[in-house]
């Protein structure tokens, strides 16, 4: 009788911390996906600011996307360092970028921003289009998110 009524007890015992951890493991999934929408939101904030600044030559703002070890292949294939890549923008026509469609996924520290984008430059008075795809990479560096590498590629009609 002890026994059977020990047994019972040590059942429902197991039964409660299977209810806890089962309910912890629930709101921690919850709060990753919480986490990762607002890091996707952080992302998609950050590529529009870019955008933004390279479309207003606005170095400063530029300088603070990236970070210092940038690698940035370019869509004739040109691999370029942060300075280099900030140098061409300087030096580059007036450009409109417009994002037309963009995902990003989360992997911890880490995001991965991909989409299309057309750019509009003025040379010579005129309007030239350039279509693209890019893949461009985020990761967390001292509570910041920060583009480590970038790459662009021209979509052909």
């Amino acid at each position: 009788m002890v026994a059977d009524i020990w047994l019972m007890k040590a059942h429902a015992l197991k039964f409660a911390c299977l209810v806890i951890v089962s309910g912890l493991a629930v709101a921690a999934a919850r709060a990753q996906d919480v986490d990762e929408s607002g890091v996707r939101s952080r992302i998609l904030a950050l590529e529009h600011a870019w955008n933004q600044a390279e479309g207003f030559k606005d170095m400063k703002a530029l300088d603070a996307l990236f970070d210092n070890a940038l690698i940035y292949v370019d869509i004739d294939g040109t691999l370029m360092t942060k300075a280099e890549f900030l140098s061409r923008v300087k030096s580059a026509p007036v450009q409109q970028v417009v994002t037309e469609s963009m995902t990003v996924q989360v992997f911890g520290p880490a995001a991965i921003a991909t989409g299309t984008y057309v750019s509009k430059e003025f040379k010579d008075g005129k309007a030239v289009l350039h279509r693209g795809r890019f893949v461009d990479t985020w990761v967390i560096k001292d509570k910041t998110w920060i583009c480590v590498a970038a790459q662009a590629t021209p979509v052909l009609h």
